[in-house]
């Protein structure tokens, strides 16, 4: 009878599984997992055709999709039409091949004469230069 009125360190936890001494159920109510499955039949379309198995590529939109833009960003990319992301990436690698970032400010770029046609201004911020180049993409 002192055993059954004893309180265990187990029954004042405060976890509803703490009183059973179980720290997690015994049984799972996931659905079993079907890696095998898919293994298999990913394996029997790649034996089908090696065509159809290759990824397709989907057009380029948004920032990926190749616009036409101003004589200006013309100059600097090499490029008559171009993809924002590449034009950003070229801009970059003109930037730095040509030195121009501030010594004192790396965040500061000091305008050639290029970039000054380009931005219009003399120094620039780097986080400005995506806004800057907004208005050379022709739409």
């Amino acid at each position: 009878m002192a055993s059954a009125s004893m309180l265990t360190a187990a029954s004042l936890s405060f976890s509803p599984l703490g009183a059973l001494g179980a720290s997690r159920p015994a049984a799972s109510f996931a659905p079993p997992r079907r890696s095998a499955r898919v293994a298999v039949t990913a394996a029997a379309a790649a034996s089908n055709s090696p065509a159809a198995a290759a990824p397709k590529k989907r057009a380029a939109t948004g920032l990926t999709k190749p616009r036409p833009v101003s004589p200006a960003l013309q100059a600097v990319v090499g490029a008559s039409e171009i993809p924002r992301t590449e034009a950003l990436k070229r801009l970059w690698a003109y930037i730095k091949q040509h030195n121009l970032q501030d010594p004192a400010d790396k965040k500061v770029i000091v305008c050639d004469e290029k970039l000054k046609i380009l931005f219009g201004q003399e120094r620039v911020g780097f986080l400005e230069v995506a806004k800057l180049l907004n208005p050379h993409f022709v739409k």
